[in-house]
């Protein structure tokens, strides 16, 4: 109990000077800020052609040209069978294939190698990552990220928080109600292991900022256990002092099945299981399997490989070619 407290107390005196909202970090006092450093928008897509066109333009046209303070905007196609890449490059984004980007590589799967390749294809000081199926997406949600980045050499990433209301098939929009992963597989394991970090509302959440110093020395995990990976790697790496939350309002998206949901879940305890045996914080006889059995309606079972793999740390890799 006591060290429940004292952790709770460092999360509190965490909280107020480390969360802000995205009105608090104004577009024009930003740009002075910004100088030479140079901001990189990456966005993961994979088969979002409703939504991609969008969220690009609206970073165009605010962030590049009404306001310089976008340097590239980067869509990494995960290999999409509709018309994603197409609608990206015309809405001004710079269109790279997933498995194109170190190609000498054996390719790997899932949203973590997209967001990977996507910081090795990118070259900003400052890396913003941001869904591609968003569809309550504004300009403010690159610019608060970038906030605390500019503005703070002391903070070296920055996560979004927002209200993630849930729309049910009836139509019917319920508040709060979204995050059901994060609720119910996240935060549970946040507290239980790393409790500094519990000050986070949204751990899960697609959207954040990092200097990419800081990001090219952690691990990606390839599938959806990427957010949780990084952030308990960024924390063992830079400390909680480094590390803030801005509010960006509300986030509307695209809602998993419970099966994909099920599976990303799956893969969440994973990536929560190797950090706690890298940390040595359990010693285990065998590792846990990789499968999920899942039934659906009728009580047909399917057996899923919910494994993750991780690629290295991108300094690294580039460390070893700079050897080779």
């Amino acid at each position: 109990m006591e060290t429940d407290l004292r952790a709770l107390a460092k999360v509190q005196k965490w909280y107020g000077p480390h969360s802000s909202t995205a009105a608090e970090w104004p577009v024009e006092a930003l740009v002075p800020a910004k100088g030479a450093t140079t901001v990189s928008v990456v966005l993961p897509a994979r088969d979002e052609e409703r939504t991609v066109g969008d969220i690009v333009t609206v970073i165009r046209r605010d962030l590049v040209e009404r306001t310089p303070l976008v340097d590239e905007i980067v869509v990494v196609d995960s290999n999409s069978t509709d018309a994603t890449a197409e609608l990206a490059r015309a809405a001004g984004a710079r269109v790279v294939a997933q498995d194109e980007v170190l190609s000498h590589l054996p390719p790997l799967t899932g949203k973590g190698e997209a967001l990977w390749k996507g910081l090795a294809a990118s070259a900003g000081d400052l890396v913003v990552f941001v869904d591609a199926d968003l569809r309550s997406f504004g300009a403010h949600y690159v610019s608060g990220l970038l906030g605390p980045l500019l503005m703070d050499d002391g903070i070296d990433f920055v996560k979004a928080t927002y209200e993630r209301p849930y729309t049910g098939e009836d139509g019917v929009v319920r508040r709060g109600a979204g995050g059901r992963v994060t609720e119910l597989v996240a935060r549970p394991l946040i507290n239980l292991f790393w409790p500094e970090l519990a000050g986070f509302a949204q751990p899960l959440g697609g959207e954040y900022a990092a200097r990419r110093k800081v990001l090219e020395q952690v691990p990606f995990v390839t599938e959806y256990g990427v957010e949780f990976g990084l952030l308990v790697d960024l924390l063992e790496l830079v400390g909680l002092d480094a590390m803030a939350q801005v509010d960006l309002g509300h986030r509307t998206h695209t809602h998993q099945s419970m099966a994909s949901l099920g599976r990303m879940a799956g893969q969440i305890m994973l990536t929560a299981w190797a950090r706690l045996e890298r940390q040595g914080r359990v010693v285990a006889p065998q590792s846990p399997a990789r499968t999920l059995l899942q039934f659906g309606l009728e009580g047909r079972a399917d057996l899923v490989d919910v494994a993750v793999a991780e690629r290295p740390p991108l300094a690294s890799l580039v460390l070893e070619e700079d050897v080779a």
